[in-house]
């Protein structure tokens, strides 16, 4: 029954989690195998050309057709913008243009440099449009509305494209067809399909609980039609930053446009890197130099993909700058629903984007003319010095990017200072004053949101899942073909390593590249040499002097759930704060907020989250209240509100008035009758159990119940010890109990087990509040606690989040189940003040699992669900 253990508690369990894990983790491996292979294919057409045959075609492209391209990316994004604005006409909930357009350039931002994926642009989106009012459900229909919209374009287009403008496919591809006709066929099959579908089928569309309403046939037309402009200005794009050639027809360039997409897409390659260049280069170059090709595919790359995040940064960052004046606060409370959300995503991001461009230009040659320039400058030592720092600083950025998304306050601060000194740095070793300003740009967007970055956590202990890790070893993998690239004019030798000189690029490459690889490898095993991480598994209480003193500490009485011995726990380092929690299928779901002081709060849930992370479980925070609300937020979780809390402010409340005439009456017929009032301490309690067993027994047979657990307290001998108990005596004889949670510093007053004889006389359990709210306000206490009503509170609006309209239902006409309104009535007569409380996890798909999951952990397993 211990918290550390080093094992699962069940082995078939453990087998279970290690195969989801393994296809969970296979999906990074093959997209490092992809890029491999990507390079190679780039190098094989690559192979007869210079690093600056690259880079004087890249500077020689025409300014007219870099600002075409460029006034065709920004239409490209106002496209886009119509996506979720139809996506929010179709679940019949507008929102202000200027709060669609926003979500949409965030969203496709993100995605287009993470994956053209539904994740990526759907956890921005679900950030954005929570903040606004929508609910879990909305936004999962709008995602996968957009997903649908884009595929869509995207099979049109594709399938009109390949039928009118067929590729010959190299045979370098070993694909089963030679041309792409028959990819333009398959293409427009979904399509015809939908349309037809949209025409006939009227009635929604049920999948596993989940209702759908078809698109109608207009707003599939205009869903099309958005979508295929998109992809046809896209293409666009890359057309006109391709030179003029009489071989080259823009039919045939869109279409290897399209063909390079899916193949990028289907890699789940971040942003398609590598794959789109190789398919591209590999189906142009028939009629282009691979040069020329590259050339334009990097602008583009640059212009399509990184500018529009770096833009989004900044904005973010400057949005912090005006928060702080007085004349903009209107449009600081707009930013401020989300940013904290957001900001470390971006800056996690760019920050990656930041330490690969430090390292591709170590790996690269610098400007001849610049270091002309810099010789009567600085000495030769600083030069080689800042070259071989700018590496090692590049690899430790794409290291403490991980740490920014996790919001450690170490990775901001050794952040700040490597990008202010990456940008000394890219000045000091060849004159990249490119860099300087890239890094200027991000260190200034980063530098005014300390404030998002607050966990006081160990770099060390924060792990690398296995697409940060896969990211990572891509760009050391692309630095070392850059460096291949770059020098396959000179002849190896060992003396290269040793070579000083000013013009010695070569040497400078080589040394920086092993270097960053070297620190990497480094640091990599400074993590598989630290202490093994602690697994908390078993439910129990290994440690039961800590446990009882830190919950005997809290004001919230929910804390001596804790007691139970159903539940594991998670410690803080100063073990003066922990989390509840226990597990069910994929699904670790907590007891409550976490209990200890406030300021601990944090960084256990963090810690949870990442426990979570680690065995691909759900993570789940059951019955909390609002107060860490920001805090589920920023972990991407949803809320759901469950039901309320009811509280009675004791020092307000008496049997005073015409009001409580019931209950002076209640009280006046059982003390005539026979019956009283008394608590029984801790220390006399065993003599009692005996009698307490009986009745609670009788309570669970006439109710036809079993005991439930996690969320409830239950019967048991040794967690009854620990407690106070009030007593409804008649002739010396128990006819009820319950059990009482006295909260530290007088805070709050609550109870636990209710139970009395079947045939205990009505009012019973109301004679046994009073008398606890009357001595708990004659004792100094605030609070007394009713529990809550789940399902309370619910509003049934059609404009309401379909959970809640589906709460409220089971509120109002759930009584055959569950007698919830009754429970309401019942708490609402002691006039109590009600508070809400929330489910907050993943939201989505996974949402029905969860809830089914939480519903076994109280009942004590599927069949305590099924059979009460």
């Amino acid at each position: 029954m211990g918290r550390l253990t080093e094992e699962l508690p069940d082995g078939s369990e453990q087998k279970i989690m290690t195969k989801t894990k393994f296809f969970h983790n296979i999906g990074p491996l093959v997209g490092v195998l992809l890029f491999t292979v990507a390079l190679w294919v780039l190098h094989s057409e690559l192979k007869t050309y210079h690093f600056h045959d690259i880079l004087k075609r890249t500077r020689e492209l025409p300014v007219h057709q870099v600002g075409f391209a460029f006034l065709l990316t920004v239409l490209s994004y106002l496209i886009m913008t119509g996506y979720d604005t139809l996506a929010l006409r179709y679940i019949q909930k507008p929102l202000p243009y200027s709060k669609t357009a926003f979500a949409s350039f965030v969203g496709y931002s993100f995605s287009n440099n993470i994956g053209l994926s539904m994740l990526a642009g759907g956890s921005v989106r679900f950030r954005l449009y929570s903040a606004w009012g929508l609910s879990v459900i909305d936004i999962t229909k709008v995602v996968l509305f957009c997903t649908a919209t884009l595929w869509l374009g995207f099979l049109t287009l594709s399938g009109v494209i390949f039928l009118i403008e067929p590729l010959a496919i190299p045979r370098a591809l070993h694909l089963p067809f030679s041309s792409v006709q028959t990819l333009g066929v398959i293409a427009l099959v979904p399509v015809v399909c939908f349309f037809f579908v949209s025409l006939l089928r009227k009635r929604s569309l049920t999948i596993r609980d989940w209702e759908f309403t078809i698109p109608s046939f207009k707003l599939l037309s205009a869903q099309i039609t958005v979508a295929l402009f998109d992809w046809f200005i896209a293409g666009c794009a890359l057309y006109v930053l391709l030179p003029v050639s009489p071989n080259l027809s823009f039919l045939g360039v869109l279409g290897v446009f399209l063909l390079g997409q899916l193949a990028g897409l289907a890699s789940q390659i971040p942003g398609g890197l590598g794959v789109f260049e190789s398919v591209t280069i590999l189906l142009l170059s028939p009629m282009l130099t691979a040069s020329e090709i590259l050339s334009s595919l990097l602008v583009y790359r640059g212009m399509y993909y990184i500018l529009p995040l770096l833009i989004a940064a900044l904005m973010l960052g400057v949005q912090e700058v005006l928060q702080k004046k007085e004349g903009v606060k209107r449009i600081a409370r707009f930013f401020g629903q989300w940013v904290s959300e957001l900001l470390p995503q971006v800056f996690a991001f760019t920050t990656f984007v930041g330490g690969t461009i430090l390292l591709f230009s170590g790996a690269t040659p610098g400007v001849g003319w610049r270091f002309s320039w810099l010789k009567d400058l600085l000495p030769l030592p600083v030069v080689e010095v800042s070259h071989f720092l700018g590496s090692i600083i590049g690899i430790g950025l794409l290291l403490l990017a991980r740490g920014l998304q996790r919001r450690i306050d170490a990775a901001y601060i050794l952040s700040s200072i490597l990008l202010g000194a990456g940008i000394v740095i890219s000045i000091l070793k060849g004159f990249d004053y490119e860099e300087a300003l890239i890094l200027t740009i991000m260190l200034g967007a980063l530098f005014p949101c300390h404030r998002y970055f607050y966990r006081k956590a160990s770099l060390f202990n924060e792990s690398f899942t296995p697409r940060w890790t896969a990211a990572i070893v891509l760009v050391l993998i692309c630095s070392v073909a850059l460096v291949l690239f770059s020098y396959k004019h000179v002849d190896y030798s060992h003396d290269l390593w040793w070579s000083f000189t000013l013009y010695g690029h070569a040497s400078r490459s080589l040394r920086a590249i092993v270097g960053a690889i070297g620190v990497g490898l480094f640091l990599s095993m400074a993590r598989l040499l630290r202490p093994a991480q602690v697994k908390f598994t078993s439910p129990g209480i290994d440690d039961p002097g800590v446990v009882k003193s830190i919950v005997q500490q809290s004001s919230q009485t929910y804390a001596f759930l804790a007691l139970l011995g159903d539940k594991s726990f998670l410690f803080n380092e100063k073990r003066n704060a922990f989390i509840m929690y226990n597990t069910s299928g994929r699904s670790w779901v907590t007891m409550g907020d976490p209990i200890g002081p406030e300021e601990e709060s944090r960084e256990l849930i963090w810690r949870f989250r990442e426990m979570c992370d680690r065995y691909d479980g759900w993570t789940v925070f059951y019955e909390v209240g609002t107060k860490n609300i920001p805090l589920y937020l920023d972990l991407g979780l949803a809320l759901l509100k469950i039901g309320e809390e009811g509280r009675v402010w004791l020092p307000d409340f008496s049997l005073e008035g015409n009001a409580r005439k019931g209950f002076r009456h209640i009280l006046n017929k059982l003390e005539k009758g026979g019956y009283g009032f008394e608590i029984v301490l801790p220390e006399n309690i065993p003599s009692l159990l005996p009698e307490l067993r009986n009745i609670s027994d009788a309570w669970l047979k006439e109710k036809n119940t079993r005991e439930k657990g996690f969320s409830l307290g239950f019967f048991e001998e040794e967690y009854l010890k620990q407690f106070p108990t009030a007593l409804v005596r008649k002739d010396k004889k128990i006819i009820a109990f319950v059990n009482i949670w006295q909260g530290a510093e007088q805070e709050e007053l609550s109870l636990d087990l209710m139970r009395h004889f079947p045939d205990a006389p009505n009012g019973i359990m109301d004679y046994l509040f009073l008398h606890l709210m009357l001595w708990g306000k004659e004792a100094g206490y605030k609070w007394f606690s009713l529990g809550m009503t789940p399902f309370a509170g619910m509003e049934d609006h059609a404009l309401a989040p379909l959970w809640n309209r589906l709460g409220a239902f089971i509120f109002t006409y759930g009584e055959h189940f569950y007698n919830f309104q009754g429970l309401r009535q019942y708490k609402q007569k002691f006039d109590p003040q009600w508070e809400p409380k929330y489910i907050a996890s993943p939201g989505g798909l996974a949402l029905p699992g969860i809830i089914t999951n939480i519903a076994s952990l109280i009942s004590g397993g599927v069949k305590g669900v099924i059979a009460k």
